[in-house]
């Protein structure tokens, strides 16, 4: 991105979960792009910390606690960001990875909530910013799990491919305003927490996800994925860009040098 005066205003970015992994990632590639980044997170500690490294490598960024589940918060949020270009819709993530038959309810709602209304919720409350600036992007961060099933992997997939329909059918809803919408669809993605999180805490499930695999992709590659297509001329949009390691042709063929 061109570098700008100070009489230009920089372009404002939101980035949902960007507390750590991916959304941190794409904040501090937003910023450095030019953006001022807007980081959402429901860590306070965790996202403000986020914040005052991207301001301390001499970028703009400000941190707030949200809950995207939590529709008067996302809505109290939009009015402090009256102006908008970008919007990652990144908050997520997984739980549990039981099979249909004997998976719980209670992880299959709260993937939903979280993936799906979250983002329903922050689109929805963001989008008049966006429309209003003349080249807005929206962006929203599924999975390969929302383009192909995978065994124990149904709650998420199911999650992940209503995020896939929003993406595309907001894109069909708004077509012919200045808005574009892009879908990027990382596979395996190694960060400090999702695989973690996705089993509890069990630090040894968690590490058979990556077992062998020599070069899983990082939070890094999927920003700079994210970073690439919100850089794109106003015309141009990406509409779907599924982003894996060399060593996944499929989510169930992995190669593994074990």
């Amino acid at each position: 991105m061109t570098a700008r005066t100070s009489a230009v205003p920089s372009p404002v970015a939101v980035v949902t979960g960007a507390s750590g992994g991916i959304g941190a990632a794409t904040a501090r590639r937003l910023a450095a792009e030019g953006y001022r980044v807007v980081l959402a997170a429901r860590r306070e500690e965790r996202v403000e910390a986020v914040a005052r490294e991207i301001r301390g490598a001499g970028h703009q960024a400000e941190a707030y606690v949200l809950d995207v589940t939590d529709r008067a918060a996302v809505e109290e949020f939009a009015g402090r960001v009256p102006t908008l270009h970008v919007l990652v819709n990144n908050a997520g993530g997984a739980l549990g990875a039981d099979p249909v038959a004997s998976g719980d309810p209670d992880d299959w709602r709260r993937m939903y909530e979280t993936n799906v209304i979250g983002t329903l919720n922050v689109t929805q409350a963001l989008l008049p910013a966006l429309t209003a600036s003349g080249d807005g992007t929206v962006v929203v961060v599924s999975s390969t799990a929302g383009h192909g099933t995978y065994e124990g992997g149904g709650g998420y997939v199911a999650a992940k491919h209503g995020e896939h329909v929003l993406a595309e059918t907001l894109r069909l809803e708004i077509v012919g305003t200045p808005v574009r919408v892009v879908e990027i669809a990382p596979g395996m993605v190694k960060t400090d927490e999702f695989a973690l999180t996705r089993f509890r805490g069990d630090a040894e499930k968690a590490a058979k996800v990556y077992a062998g695999v020599a070069e899983p992709l990082t939070a890094d590659d999927v920003a700079d994925t994210i970073g690439w297509a919100v850089t794109r001329p106003a015309h141009v949009n990406i509409d779907l860009l599924v982003v894996r390691p060399r060593a996944q042709a499929s989510n169930t063929k992995v190669h593994r040098d074990l």
